[in-house]
């Protein structure tokens, strides 16, 4: 696809493709996904917004890979505890790089208990970094953009766990759905404003998240899956960095899932159980 062509398309929605701030944010950027994002936009010519909870250094590397692409940085600590003051923090961080084009809302928590062992502060906490973050770092990106007149793009790392649950998750699916919801409302009312918003739902990514520290996936690994092995965090970096693009401008409140074809295995897979030892999650 031509420039040109580009244009031309962006022009059916009374704004030009390329017109959005060349500056993405993207929480959670220490390691895993946000880490490959944080790349995979520098690649594309964003500069670059990193935040972290608690990994610094994590942070701090994924910093020095974005400048060696030569592109700008900002690092912040970010508590998705806080929603409220997690969204002043991004609009801090997009005003010292200048602009934000990108909001890609990654960071987050996993659980792994059951529903009735679960602790209301736990079900709160999950929920406030699973689905109230995204919420209020996604209406200050809005506002800015809506401002700007310039559209842009807001993008969710959801999970398989948005729509499929799973024992033991029960919070962590209960936020996912949500946010889930929450982009398919922002894509209906922000698309006045030339902003698309759609979810990336990733299935198991060999990621510190899932115990595996960025290990590279092993082939025949995971028989249950179409694709057997886990996947890479680049390989759901390629499908955020799409979605950023002009060229998926007329794409918004979807969900991409990048699962090894893991979601299609539910009646297939269930008949070939033959234990109950699913029930302990």
């Amino acid at each position: 696809m031509t420039e040109e062509t580009v244009r031309e398309a962006a022009e059916l929605s009374g704004k030009t493709a390329t017109g959005y701030d060349r500056v993405a944010i993207i929480t959670g950027a220490d390691s895993g996904i946000g880490n490959a994002t944080a790349v995979a936009l520098a690649a594309e010519g964003f500069d670059i917004g990193i935040t972290f909870n608690t990994d610094e250094e994590g942070a701090r590397q994924t910093a020095e890979e974005v400048k060696q692409l030569g592109r700008g940085t900002a690092v912040r600590r970010l508590d998705l505890k806080d929603p409220l003051a997690a969204a002043r923090e991004v609009g801090e961080m997009a005003d010292e790089l200048g602009g934000l084009g990108v909001l890609v809302n990654n960071a987050g928590v996993g659980t792994s208990r059951h529903l009735m062992d679960t602790e209301y502060r736990e079900w709160r906490d999950t929920l406030a970094i699973d689905l109230d973050g995204p919420f209020t770092c996604s209406q200050l990106a809005a506002r800015r953009m809506a401002d700007t007149g310039r559209g842009g793009r807001i993008i969710n790392v959801t999970s398989v766990h948005e729509a499929y649950p799973r024992i033991g998750a029960g919070p962590y699916c209960a936020a996912k759905g949500g946010l889930r919801m929450l982009t398919r409302m922002l894509a209906l009312e922000l698309s006045a404003y030339g902003i698309t918003v759609n979810a990336v739902a990733p299935g198991e990514i060999a990621t510190p998240m899932t115990g595996q520290h960025n290990e590279m996936p092993t082939p025949g690994s995971r028989p249950g899956y179409p694709l057997a092995r886990p996947g890479h965090a680049y390989e759901v970096a390629a499908a955020i960095a799409f979605l950023a693009r002009p060229e998926s401008s007329y794409v918004t409140g979807e969900s991409l899932y990048v699962d090894g074809g893991l979601t299609m295995m539910g009646p297939q897979a269930a008949g070939a159980v033959r234990s109950s030892d699913w029930r302990a999650g």
